[in-house]
């Protein structure tokens, strides 16, 4: 199964609370792993956002590194709790964090794992979207997807993932959002609820 679908499928199934089994998660893990993606396949996506080597030019790296979403005709790929994103800030991101955040669940003592946590939370913390604030546009959607990878890989990250919800608050309704908006920051305030 290809690694957008496996992690769609997974997290529908956990949401609704349903409970996997340790041969399920480490399953999950191993098709995961295997479905990294090559470098030769993020510098093609680099160069197609125009975004060399994935650093813009004021420093923020705003694309994945460890995931990069396969050609779709066109078409961005949907989040967890659909929204259709016009952007790939949000729908490159929305593919790499929640992939990342399920193998942080099931196997965050895998050094590889972990590797990938460490060095996706440095990216994010460049970037206008995860950690400077921004509440333009899909910004501010992927703001939240940022928020539910923080629940799970650095929970500890308290003033960061404040930060992030208070700046929800405070901007939720300055324009007309996707209704998918609400009910996704209303899944990080359950999923933080049950950490």
């Amino acid at each position: 199964m290809a690694p957008y679908d496996l992690m769609i499928k997974a997290n529908h199934y956990l949401i609704d609370g349903g409970e996997l089994t340790d041969a399920h998660k480490a399953n999950i893990v191993r098709q995961l792993l295997n479905g990294r993606s090559t470098p030769d396949q993020a510098q093609r996506f680099y160069r197609g956002v125009r975004t060399p080597n994935n650093i813009d030019r004021g420093g923020m790296r705003m694309y994945p590194v460890f995931y990069i979403p396969p050609y779709n005709d066109g078409k961005k790929y949907q989040t967890v709790i659909p929204m259709s994103p016009q952007t790939h800030i949000l729908s490159a991101n929305a593919y790499e964090l929640e992939i990342i955040r399920l193998l942080c669940m099931f196997a965050s003592d895998n050094p590889v794992v972990k590797n990938m946590g460490d060095e996706t939370i440095t990216r994010l913390k460049t970037t206008c979207f995860g950690y400077k604030g921004c509440v333009t546009g899909e910004c501010f959607h992927a703001s939240l997807i940022v928020l539910r990878f923080l629940i799970v890989v650095r929970p500890r990250e308290q003033v960061w993932m404040r930060r992030i919800m208070a700046k929800y608050h405070s901007h939720v309704n300055d324009v007309r959002r996707h209704s998918g908006v609400k009910k996704y920051f209303e899944l990080c305030m359950k999923e933080l609820n049950e950490s």
